[in-house]
């Protein structure tokens, strides 16, 4: 029975969460039209967030574009087939690896930020003092923050995949030495308009949830201190899980809409 119990209060508790967060949700899509528009800040976060990224997503990209050709050449070469090498890692970056590892690069690194930032504003009572200021903490904070990620997010994802690419013609000019014109123009062949803009659409959403994730956890937080901590892994531990969610049904939605 206690187990049952348990289990019982976990989901009791599992979907009240989800209950706010889509309220949450909500309430960010009413105030983001509502004047006025904090673009100050907004421009300030894009800066924060995008700038500020853009050192770690290039060295994520980089590394995926080495370790992908690096590991996919040989079992190429067994087939003789090492001259489609440019064109599947080309879709492969484009389509899926790179929205999605550049994601999650940025859950862990913008989500938790956000979350930890407001959620030391919620503890040190600073989002209290401004709603008595007759400022607006949740358009000035939260909206301009999830907007900024939701922006920026197609960018890196956009930058992480050309730098992807630089990598793999790195390793390819070294053992097969072909030429930076040959690679690329295989590359550009093989990369068709259905594999960017359901790959562009998609970072969106990645970005929306990842601001959207980090926001809430952080702007609800509780319990002093100690729940700043909690907030933050939450946040990246949720938003994780949600960009595999978010990617399944990208591909999902993609694959019908292409069979028609």
């Amino acid at each position: 029975m206690p187990h049952i119990n348990l289990m019982i209060e976990q989901l009791k508790s599992f979907f009240i969460e989800i209950g706010e967060l889509s309220f949450f949700a909500s309430r960010f899509v009413k105030e983001m039209f509502k004047q006025p528009f904090e673009l100050k800040e907004l421009i300030l976060q894009c800066y924060q967030i995008g700038y500020r990224s853009l050192l770690l997503v290039g060295i994520t990209g980089f590394i995926i574009g080495l370790v992908l050709t690096l590991q996919t050449r040989p079992t190429l070469m067994e087939f003789g087939a090492v001259s489609w090498m440019p064109s599947m890692v080309g879709i492969s970056i484009v389509r899926e690896i790179g929205p999605i590892i550049t994601a999650l690069v940025c859950a862990g690194k913008i989500g938790s930020g956000i979350s930890a930032e407001l959620g030391s504003m919620r503890v040190t009572e600073q989002i209290d003092a401004m709603e008595v200021s007759g400022i607006n903490p949740f358009k000035y904070l939260v909206v301009t923050r999830v907007l900024a990620v939701t922006l920026m997010l197609p960018l890196l994802v956009i930058i992480a995949d050309t730098v992807a690419l630089f990598g793999s013609f790195l390793v390819e000019s070294t053992k097969g030495n072909v030429s930076f014109v040959l690679y690329f123009n295989q590359v550009f062949d093989a990369i068709k308009f259905g594999d960017v803009v359901p790959a562009t659409i998609k970072s969106f959403f990645f970005g929306a949830a990842i601001g959207i994730i980090g926001c809430f956890k952080g702007y609800n937080c509780k319990k002093g201190t100690a729940g700043v901590g909690k907030a933050t892994n939450t946040a990246v531990v949720t938003a994780s899980l949600l960009l595999f969610i978010i990617d399944f049904i990208a591909v999902f939605v993609t694959d019908i809409f292409f069979e028609l």
